[in-house]
């Protein structure tokens, strides 16, 4: 019998992340879920939203034996190793990473953005995805399927045009793209694959926060701009980044599948 392909999923404990989650396991995958569950307490200077809790996360458990929750920061190399080792650990190996930790923070033109909030966004949604794939690509290398391996990360509309008032996120997600195509091109001779996905207006924390920033009643104003002339729903957005991670994804490596048009 086939052994199940195991995921390592960071920002897991809501909105895309565990749709992500979810959607994997749909798929027949084992899953890792990770957040640091930093909560609305999580003392982030810039940060305009509250962020995932220990309850989140442990509600992703009653989803199955197939996920196994853990508590670590994207910014502790040390904890995301940990988490890769409890795959390891549990099911023997690891084929999938899913970079989807990430804050958002703005509301004030470039030149008034702070020291500490532009360090923050660096060190979470930039640095973040280069600690997780830094943890696990080496462990898809060496595992039994290495052609079949998949590096995800989540990055967003504003990796590829410039946001009002959210400079300092617009040039994290602008690095994370980046980030992932030179990943994409080492990762080339090897059957792995690393790809980025943009989700742009979707129904979450972090569009409820964008438009709190933008002094809109309805985050749904946000989604005027998309040819879909909607919100999208995470379980939507997690289906497309479940597909980049199935071995029918391999195609896409270096690609940005961009869900904001």
């Amino acid at each position: 019998m086939t052994q199940p392909r195991v995921a390592l999923v960071t920002g897991a404990a809501r909105g895309i992340g565990a749709a992500t989650v979810r959607a994997l396991v749909d798929d027949g995958c084992r899953v890792v879920a990770v957040d640091a569950c930093l909560g609305a307490d999580h003392g982030l200077p810039g940060v305009d939203h509250a962020l995932a809790t220990h309850d989140d996360l442990d509600r992703l458990g009653s989803y199955g034996d197939a996920i196994v929750t853990h508590v670590a920061d994207v910014r502790d190399p040390a904890g995301l190793s940990a988490a890769a080792d409890l795959a390891i650990e549990r099911w023997g190996r690891l084929d999938v990473a899913v970079a989807g930790a990430a804050v958002m923070a703005g509301g004030r033109p470039a030149w008034e953005t702070t020291a500490a909030e532009l360090k923050t966004l660096w060190a979470i949604d930039v640095l973040g995805v280069w600690n997780t794939a830094f943890v696990a690509v080496p462990h898809m290398l060496a595992g039994p399927d290495p052609a079949g391996c998949r590096f995800v990360a989540i990055a967003s509309a504003a990796g590829s045009r410039g946001l009002f008032h959210l400079t300092g996120y617009t040039a994290a997600k602008h690095a994370v793209i980046g980030l992932v195509r030179g990943l994409a091109a080492d990762l080339v001779g090897t059957g792995a694959t690393a790809v980025a996905v943009s989700p742009g207006a979707t129904r979450t924390a972090m569009l409820d926060a964008t438009a709190r920033l933008y002094g809109l009643e309805d985050p749904a104003e946000l989604a005027d701009d998309q040819l879909t002339r909607r919100l999208h729903e995470p379980a939507e957005v997690a289906a497309t980044i479940a597909h980049c991670c199935s071995a029918a994804g391999g195609l896409l490596n270096g690609s940005v599948v961009d869900l904001g048009n």
